[in-house]
């Protein structure tokens, strides 16, 4: 049996010295048959020679990975959708990382803000009336009865009914700010942020226009031009009704987009800034919100970014919003 131990230990160990040589003094190569089929490399090459492409950037392996810090914004007009501008945002700003727990967190806290919590039913004691004994306890050959205000009676007051209550739940102010830029980061990754130029509106025809000023248009006739002419245009942008209807932000009421909004709201919806929260983000196909409105949100919601401590007489703040590049 020693003898047997001795013998396997040494088969082991000689096995384990194959194995660390090279797979050249291992086992020789054999050619391949075949023509124009791929053989694994034996040796790897140099690490600084190993370099990665990504388009136009070239970055070798042994620098380090620098982190994007700023995306580009492009600024059209609307309805033409020219490029007018370009702009570079902090990717704390528009390039977040998708978090569903914050926004679900952030949606939750709405919904449960905006109900009104304000359904109430009388109980046994609210009920106007007498609450004089009804009848004997005994001696009738009937049901025992109490007041008329019993629950078990017609016209009684309602047993474990619905209160008065306040619905609303709390959620920290920075994890909520965090859910407004990861909503509009969601987006911007998608592709389905759309920046236009201050003074979002819909140019409606300049003939249009007169004729329904001097009153000379019928109501119908009149909102169903409106509602022909923003489905034309939504149909031709890609922007309606089979492509998951748009969100328009504008910073005030706009008259014709808002009215069209209105008419023709089977294409889309149109919010002013104070009326918005993180759900209307997260609703529709795409939100086109003009410029200074989008810096107006996200210098609202930024509390995460600035800190309330001052160092040497300086309080850190967050990143700048939308530095121009191309005017």
């Amino acid at each position: 049996m020693a003898g047997k131990g001795v013998k396997s230990l040494a088969e082991a160990m000689r096995g384990l010295s194959i194995a660390s040589q090279t797979c050249r003094t291992a086992l020789p190569i054999r050619p391949s048959p075949l023509t124009g089929v791929r053989t694994m490399a034996t040796e790897a090459p140099a690490v600084s020679n190993i370099t990665t492409s990504v388009g136009d950037i070239t970055r070798s392996v042994d620098q380090p990975w620098q982190p994007l810090t700023h995306v580009p914004v492009t600024i059209y007009s609307f309805p033409t959708l020219e490029p007018k501008s370009l702009e570079s945002w902090s990717t704390r700003h528009l390039h977040l990382p998708l978090r569903r727990d914050i926004l679900h967190l952030a949606v939750v806290y709405e919904g449960d803000k905006t109900r009104q919590g304000t359904a109430q039913a009388k109980t046994r004691w609210e009920v106007a009336g007498s609450h004089r004994k009804m009848g004997p306890q005994k001696g009738r050959g009937m049901a025992r009865r109490g007041t008329r205000q019993s629950p078990l009676l017609r016209g009684g007051g309602k047993s474990h009914g619905p209160r008065a209550r306040d619905f609303s739940t709390k959620l920290n102010r920075k994890v909520y700010d965090l859910a407004w830029r990861t909503a509009l980061s969601y987006r911007y990754r998608r592709g389905e942020l759309i920046v236009t130029e201050d003074g979002l509106d819909l140019p409606l025809p300049d003939d249009f226009l007169q004729l329904a000023e001097a009153g000379l248009l019928q109501r119908d006739l009149e909102d169903g031009f409106v509602r022909k002419y923003m489905g034309d245009i939504m149909q031709s942008l890609g922007w309606g009704k089979e492509n998951g209807r748009t969100t328009f932000v504008t910073g005030d009421r706009r008259t014709n987009l808002f009215t069209a909004a209105e008419i023709a709201g089977e294409q889309g919806r149109a919010l002013e800034l104070d009326d918005v929260d993180v759900k209307d983000l997260l609703e529709t196909g795409r939100i086109v919100i003009e410029r200074q409105a989008l810096r107006e949100m996200i210098k609202m919601h930024s509390s995460d970014l600035e800190s309330r401590i001052f160092i040497n007489g300086v309080r850190m703040r967050g990143p700048p919003l939308g530095q121009v590049l191309v005017p």
